[in-house]
């Protein structure tokens, strides 16, 4: 493993762990008990990103006749709920902020015990990659550690030394920024030819296709108002791109074609989700849409 290997691999690990850090920082645990004890909204948002994303991943790429690399990378995104720009949708939509963070901040949680088993099953069923070796139990271990402590110690700050947490939170948020972008760059500039290749594909239209539907799914199987819906429907959309980095350089040494097809997926998914939550909050600003009473 060459040095550029290594250091991609270490902001990566910075990078997911710095997200859950901040993600703890900036959750309380009032917030985290509402959404566990809103058992429909609860259940209806796992059903959802835990089980219907990911078959729905599956089926788009059956459905576009991915290659190996783009089929993998698009099952690996769709199994990976609680991205944490699903928190900075809820934002940009003037939806539930409080509602959207707490239930992104607890299906990466969870994601980080299923994401393995799930992602897993579903490529050895479809029989994609010959010769696939795919340590699950080293993959559940690698993103509880990565994932489960950095929030667990964030929520403990937030909970006994709330002002230490805020004054924290804003640097630690500033590095999950910064070393997602530098993830991402590295990303396509460690498989430009592979990406380039991409360009105009398959595998970039469903990676938008996925986002698209997924934000449908999300909001459709959500209690509530129409702006607590429309949130999990921002948070479905919006998946976590820290266990497919972890999963790729696991099961499959970093391949370079495969980070070529995340980082497309990332982007096209991205491209799709954006402009949606934009529109719901352009729409919220001029009064048109009159959600907080609709059911």
């Amino acid at each position: 493993m060459n040095a550029l290997q290594l250091l991609f691999n270490a902001i990566t690990v910075i990078f997911i762990a710095a997200t859950m850090f901040a993600a703890g920082l900036g959750t309380t645990l009032p917030a985290l008990r509402a959404v566990f004890t809103d058992l429909p909204l609860l259940l209806l948002t796992v059903l959802a990103n835990l089980v219907v994303v990911p078959l729905l991943g599956w089926g788009i790429a059956a459905l576009f006749g991915l290659p190996a690399a783009g089929f993998i990378a698009l099952v690996l995104v769709a199994s990976s709920p609680g991205g944490p720009f699903g928190a900075k949708l809820s934002m940009v939509q003037k939806g539930d902020v409080a509602a959207g963070t707490a239930m992104q901040v607890l299906l990466a949680a969870v994601a980080s015990l299923t994401f393995g088993p799930m992602s897993s099953g579903i490529l050895i069923t479809a029989e994609v990659g010959a010769g696939i070796s795919f340590d699950v139990a080293a993959l559940v271990r690698t993103m509880a550690i990565l994932q489960l402590v950095p929030f667990a110690i964030g929520l403990m700050v937030r909970h006994y030394a709330r002002s230490t947490a805020l004054s924290w939170h804003p640097a630690a948020a500033t590095v999950s920024n910064v070393t997602f972008m530098m993830v991402l760059t590295g990303m396509l500039l460690g498989s430009w030819r592979d990406v380039v290749i991409l360009l105009g594909s398959r595998t970039l239209l469903a990676g938008f296709v996925l986002s698209v539907v997924a934000f449908a799914v999300g909001t459709l199987l959500a209690t509530g108002p129409r702006t607590r819906r429309t949130t999990m429907g921002g948070i479905a959309a919006v998946r976590n791109v820290g266990p497919p980095l972890a999963a790729i350089g696991i099961a499959f040494g970093d391949e370079q074609a495969v980070l070529g097809a995340l980082a497309a997926v990332l982007i096209s998914g991205l491209a799709a989700a954006l402009p949606i939550a934009a529109v719901l909050g352009h729409n919220r600003d001029d009064g048109t849409a009159q959600d907080d009473g609709a059911t």
